[in-house]
């Protein structure tokens, strides 16, 4: 992105506030795509990977709340929502959906750009806890994919709730029923039988792990360092 600090989308069907947003961030060292419907906005989210979307709730056709139900989980990006004030139970909707913030019309730019910032800095470092890679081993829970090799393997929700809290504490001993609490699930065996699929993944010989390994009386720990 050069010297650009991100880029983000605006989704808005007004085009003074789409060319207002777009010159104030423009200055702000933002690069900044547009578009006037969610459509278009589709069409750009298949070519570009943005850092965040700025998207308008009340649309004409397909409504905001449409399109981020439609991509908020394929896209995995940081959304913010624009709304009129008179839409709280819309609002949230959108924030039950998976936006990450909202900003009522009127406001001032001044104050989107504090949001921005606000978001873009706490998915930078959640994205240093989400991917991390370790010998032969790349594992990218945003995507929830591990990498092996020249093997790809997908992760279920409730194999990535395991792995982000093992991730985030590397070398930390889990017991049985601390995994237990952390997926809502009682029954030790089928916990052993989720670590057992999980090496499958990260292993390249799952009967003699040496990154996801058994302490003998106590639980499972992730060696990765």
């Amino acid at each position: 992105m050069d010297n650009f600090t991100a880029h983000i989308l605006i989704v808005d069907d007004d085009e003074g506030i789409r060319s207002l947003v777009k010159k104030y961030l423009n200055e702000k060292n933002y690069l900044i795509t547009t578009a006037s419907d969610a459509e278009k906005a589709h069409e750009k989210i298949k070519i570009v990977k943005f850092d965040l979307i700025i998207l308008d709730i009340m649309m004409p056709g397909k409504s905001g709340l449409d399109f981020l139900k439609e991509h908020k989980k394929d896209i995995n990006t940081p959304v913010i929502l624009l709304t009129a004030k008179g839409e709280p139970i819309e609002r949230v909707e959108g924030l039950e959906m998976g936006a990450d913030d909202y900003l009522p019309k009127p406001f001032e730019p001044k104050e989107l750009d504090l949001r921005i910032r606000n978001i873009i800095s706490k998915t930078k470092k959640n994205n240093l806890k989400r991917i991390i890679e370790f010998e032969n081993v790349k594992i990218d829970l945003n995507k929830q994919i591990i990498f092996q090799n020249n093997s790809e393997f997908k992760i279920n929700n409730t194999e990535k709730v395991i792995l982000e809290k093992m991730i985030n504490n590397p070398g930390k001993i889990f017991a049985r029923d601390e995994i237990g609490k952390l997926i809502e699930l009682d029954k030790e065996r089928s916990i052993d039988v989720i670590i057992t699929r999980l090496r499958k993944k990260i292993e390249i010989d799952p009967k003699n792990p040496k990154f996801l390994q058994t302490i003998r009386g106590a639980g499972y720990v992730l060696w990765i360092e």
